[in-house]
């Protein structure tokens, strides 16, 4: 099957990127990196910028990095373009380092929102930044595109600041924040942008500069698709439609007979009043009384309420106000801040309006009174064409950090390396977008649905490019993909059908019938780029659809047989239905049904290969039992999770809403619940409760070991305490110091082992500590002791999981009741240790 046209619905009304008459300064040409100094603007001949980008990130002059994708598009269509990278945002004296920019200051937090860059899932502060040279922590504030924005009014006041990024992307509207754990207002709002640009940008952010450049005033700039702006009243022409509720009509109380007596309108209602008790308590009394009466839920048995539904007669298309002059008015942020019921609807809409061919504008309240004023949301980007993501990625970047972050000897591999840059150095992004739907993932927020792919050989002429100016290239490819390895060219067969589906996943609940499965174009991409000289391996790093993948065998040999370095990472996310339907994930069943892909294409091509599947902790809908579930799965399929993933409530994602409100998002938001055991979700809060989730994935660290027991008693599944194969956790417990100390950053075990601790009793039946001697000593058991370290052993815990082959020359035999955690490779994807 063909991939489906690129020039669809979506790209009729699109003006293209390099359409656009250049700015006059595109006679200076571009630069071998933009100018984050004056001195660097003085050898380029500008005496000013058009244009300062600020962003918290270190300044890498590669497609992966926003900064550099944009600065390099606005350099295309002729703009002077200069960057302030992770400036010190103390005082406005290092926004002013570059000047006064001509035509508007551009802003982003960086390619992660800063809170989730600086604080941990448990809101502690992260002692590192992959984005920072050296890997330091501490180089961008806390909600960074906020307090840009401030610093760079201060520095000129009257330049227009244009915000971006996936920050300001994901906080367009009152929003969630888990670290202050309350509704925060539009970023709009709190930062005092002129307009937000939401997204991937290219296409709104070109029209923009021109338009400012024509000295077209940026309040007037309100018909742009992608941004996000203050409005003061409506605009005219538009039909607002009020979605600031979601009450609908309850039952309605019978209109009262006036001929019927007191005594006969209460045993009409199937009450006792009798005519004696009302003359006595009067005629009031006794109406009150009655009117009690027929508010009770049994009396209504013979009464039928009024049912109010909409005129079907104005449903036709020519009775309804045309989509693209419709508005949408959300709760205000006055209403969702104080009414998480409210929260969940005002969610729930805008992620119905994120398809660009039938997404409608969105306008929410923020103040009271005469200082109210309105955040306007347009509609989604266009998505870009083939043709200009091929532009978009043809752009002359350097691929390396700017040289001011070089070290000593002019290299960035020793202390100033930037980690970021290291891990995409030779990586080629392929596509954007994602069709997956994911709760707990902002892709499909903040890149769209629709799947926007480059060129064959525009991919190829990359690859060719890293491999001649890449310093220290090795011939190994580390990555061919984006947001999803296996979405290359997917889409839907009708392009009239994907205009105007509204549905928020194209694989949730299963994979649509009108979705094309077809990875040939993805297979031609992979054998075509083998084939180059000195490319010696490419590998996929990106994630996985496995449920996809299982639709073409072709491409799970392909990518089994030649793109697999020994381990693959794929994300299953939970075994259990309950939280992996609150994921929009696929059943544990799609995994198996890969798994024997994947091990079937290994044997035939005769490599030892092996699955790591990532799990999330404490996710919405996830229940106590579900994490029990899951370690019992973990244990007999030979797993011990090294690192976990614990829920992250992101800004703006469905998960979060959930999180918030404690109701499903994914099915209509009512304040009466019809079903309250699929609406209401079961919301895994507390520091405690979190450490249990967690605990569960890793069962088999002796520090979980108490929490564990004290939980599993609790849920009456003590039948999994003790020292047998088919339990979770033993009865002993030996001396931890409550830590664990990953062997995946160490990368290695020691050969020799010293002495563990463990528990044995004496004669009065009271635990009592004592030391093995050496490795061979605990081998064997004595007695009732039990020996157990938390430091892995020879051979066990070498790289993500255990049940995984050990490194050459180191020895050592397992420990007794290991064997059950090391797991047959016909029942858990993984192999035991010889």
């Amino acid at each position: 099957m063909n991939a489906p046209v690129d020039v669809s619905f979506f790209h009729r009304d699109a003006k293209p990127l390099t359409s656009y008459k250049p700015y006059w300064a595109k006679r200076f040409g571009p630069a071998p990196f933009l100018p984050m100094s004056r001195a660097e603007m003085d050898q380029l001949g500008w005496d000013s910028c058009d244009i300062i980008l600020v962003t918290g990130d270190a300044y890498v002059d590669h497609p992966s990095f926003g900064m550099a994708v944009i600065g390099r598009v606005l350099e295309a269509q002729g703009f002077r373009v200069g960057i302030i990278a992770q400036p010190d945002w103390q005082s406005a004296e290092a926004f002013k380092a570059l000047g006064k920019p001509n035509l508007f200051w551009g802003v982003t937090a960086g390619n992660m929102d800063s809170m989730i860059n600086r604080y941990t899932a448990d809101r502690k502060i992260r002692s590192d930044d992959a984005y920072t040279p050296g890997d330091v922590a501490g180089k961008r504030p806390d909600r960074a595109a906020i307090v840009y924005c401030q610093r760079c009014r201060e520095a000129y006041k009257d330049v227009p600041i244009v915000l971006g990024g996936i920050e300001g992307s994901l906080r367009r509207i009152a929003h969630y924040d888990y670290w202050s754990d309350k509704v925060r207002r539009s970023i709009v709002v709190d930062s005092k942008c002129d307009i937000l640009l939401y997204g991937n940008a290219e296409r709104a952010l070109v029209e923009v500069a021109h338009r400012i450049a024509a000295r077209e005033p940026v309040e007037n700039i309100t018909d742009v698709r992608g941004t996000s702006f203050f409005r003061r009243a409506s605009e005219e022409g538009w039909f607002e439609v009020d979605s600031t509720t979601v009450d609908e009509p309850g039952e309605v109380e019978p209109h009262i007979n006036p001929y019927m007596t007191t005594s006969e309108q209460a045993e009409a209602q199937g009450q006792s009043c009798s005519k004696e008790d009302a003359a006595k308590s009067g005629a009031d009394s006794a109406a009150a009384a009655c009117g009690s009466g027929a508010n009770d839920a049994k009396s209504v048995a013979s009464v039928q309420p009024i049912q109010f539904v909409p005129n079907l007669s104005l449903r036709s298309k020519s009775k309804l106000p045309p989509r693209e002059r419709t508005v949408l008015r959300l709760p205000s942020y006055e209403e969702v801040k104080s009414d998480p019921i409210l929260y969940a609807h005002a969610n729930r809409v805008l992620h119905l309006e994120t398809n660009p061919g039938n997404a409608r504008a969105l306008v929410q309240a923020h103040g009271e009174g005469t200082t109210a004023r309105d955040v306007w949301m347009n509609p989604p980007p266009i998505p870009l064409t083939t043709a200009e993501m091929d532009w978009v990625f043809g752009l002359p970047y350097a691929r390396s950090p700017h040289p001011a972050y070089a070290d000593e000897s002019g290299s960035h591999e020793g202390a100033t390396k930037i980690p970021a840059w290291e891990m995409i150095r030779t990586s080629v992004n392929i596509m954007r977008g994602c069709f997956g739907g994911c709760t707990f993932c902002s892709i499909t927020e903040h890149e769209g649905r629709i799947i926007q792919s480059r060129s064959e050989d525009s991919i190829i002429q990359e690859l060719e490019e890293i491999r001649d100016k890449v310093k220290g290239f090795t011939g190994t490819i580390s990555d061919l993909g984006g947001p999803t390895a296996n979405m290359y060219r997917l889409g839907c067969k009708s392009p009239q059908i994907e205009a105007a589906c509204r549905k928020p996943s194209c694989v949730f609940p299963g994979i649509c019938q009108n979705l094309h499965t077809d990875h040939g174009p993805l297979i031609k991409i992979y054998r075509r780029a083998r084939k180059l000289p000195g490319i010696k391996k490419i590998l996929i790093g990106s994630g996985l659809r496995y449920d996809l993948a299982v639709k073409s065998p072709e491409y799970v040999k392909e990518l089994v047989q030649h793109h697999v370095g020994g381990y693959l990472k794929i994300a299953p996310e939970h075994t259990e239905q309950g939280p992996l339907t609150k994921m929009m994930k696929p059943g544990i069943g799609s995994y198996d049904k890969f798994k024997q892909l994947f091990e079937k294409f290994s044997e035939e091509a005769g490599k030892k290969q092996f699955l790591i599947p990532y799990f999330i902790a404490a996710h919405p809908g996830t229940s106590d039992e579900d994490m029990m579930n899951l370690a019992i799965w973990l244990k007999k399929n030979g797993f011990r999770a090294d690192q976990v993933q614990t829920f992250y409530p992101s800004p703006m994602a469905t998960a979060t809403a959930m999180y918030h409100s404690g109701r499903n998002t994914l099915t209509k938001v009512r304040r009466q619940m019809r079903d309250e055991a699929e609406e209401r979700v079961d919301i895994v809060r507390g520091e405690k409760r979190r450490r249990l989730h967690k605990a569960f994935l890793r069962y088999h660290d002796p520090n979980n070991w108490p929490l564990l027991r004290e939980a599993l008693k609790a849920m009456g599944r003590a039948d999994l305490i003790g020292n047998g194969k088919q339990h979770l956790i033993p009865t002993f417990q030996p001396l931890v110091d409550g830590s664990y100390q990953s062997a995946r950053k160490k990368n290695s075990t020691s050969s020799k082992s010293g002495g563990g601790i463990g528990y044995t009793t004496n004669k009065d039946g009271k635990a009592v500590a004592v030391r093995r001697r050496s490795e061979d000593a605990s081998l064997e058991p004595k007695g009732d002791v039990r020996f157990r370290s938390s430091q892995p052993q020879p051979g066990k815990l070498l790289t993500q999981h255990t049940g995984l082959p050990p490194r050459a020359g180191v020895g050592g035999k397992a420990k007794p009741g290991f064997k059950a955690a090391a797991g047959p490779a016909k029942s858990g994807g993984t192999r035991k240790p010889r």
